[in-house]
């Protein structure tokens, strides 16, 4: 009778775990036993068998298209960051060179409409309108006091500390933007001063998915400080 020993997978069942749990254990298997790599067969989405070493190399390709896709992305946000920041840069510019609050709403204005591509842009002020007559600044500027009736439909933003983007509300539509009301898809909406004490910038955007929820606000909020900075001089 021959004593010979039995493979240990003759006498218990091998799991998908102890198969993996052996592999883990020993990275080196394959190197030692590289007939049986070139052996093994797995399925393909062709519905043709593969070896595993193409399996292998066709998952590292798919690996590599995902990571050059991601760093495509971050190159083209790293442009797009930087163009902004030029931008941010002539504003502060512009703005340095405003010697009053005439030239200061036109620098902002002319920001909006030429630096920042705003499809319509409207800033608020809170006061007394009747000591802002002399700025003629068309319906780019709007001065009226902050407890005003006509601010009810911005309450929610006024007791916010950060910009608001989304889909803009009829009421705030009709407010800002009149006669252009319907052709405003989306909205940002940019206090200026803490807690929105000076007023706040509204820039508008025909495409609905222009300014959203779940954008980065940093670009907004660096425009507010500047703005609100350089209104508080006058």
């Amino acid at each position: 009778m021959s004593t010979q020993r039995k493979p240990e997978f003759a006498t218990a069942e091998l799991s998908d775990h102890h198969v993996r749990a052996y592999l883990e254990a020993n990275p080196d298997f394959f190197e030692r036993h590289s007939a049986l790599l070139s052996s093994l067969r797995v399925p393909h989405r062709s519905g043709e068998a593969i070896s595993l070493v193409e399996r292998q190399v066709s998952l590292l390709r798919q690996k590599e298209l995902k990571l050059e896709r991601q760093l495509k992305e971050l190159i083209s946000v790293a442009r797009a960051n930087d163009v902004l920041a030029a931008k941010i840069h002539e504003l502060s510019l512009q703005l340095l060179g405003a010697g009053n609050l005439d030239a200061t709403v036109a620098a902002v204005e002319k920001a909006m409409r030429s630096g920042f591509g705003a499809d319509q842009s409207i800033l608020v002020l809170f006061g007394d309108p009747a000591l802002f007559a002399d700025i003629d600044a068309g319906r780019f500027f709007r001065v009226l006091e902050r407890d005003d009736a006509a601010l009810n439909p911005f309450s929610t933003f006024l007791k916010g500390r950060s910009p608001r983007c989304g889909q803009v509300r009829d009421a705030q539509r009709e407010f800002l933007f009149h006669d252009d009301r319907d052709e405003i898809g989306s909205l940002a909406l940019v206090p200026l001063g803490k807690n929105t004490q000076i007023g706040f910038l509204a820039i508008g955007s025909v495409d609905a998915n222009r300014f959203h929820p779940g954008m980065s606000i940093d670009f907004l909020v660096r425009v507010g400080d500047l703005v609100a900075g350089a209104l508080t001089r006058f």
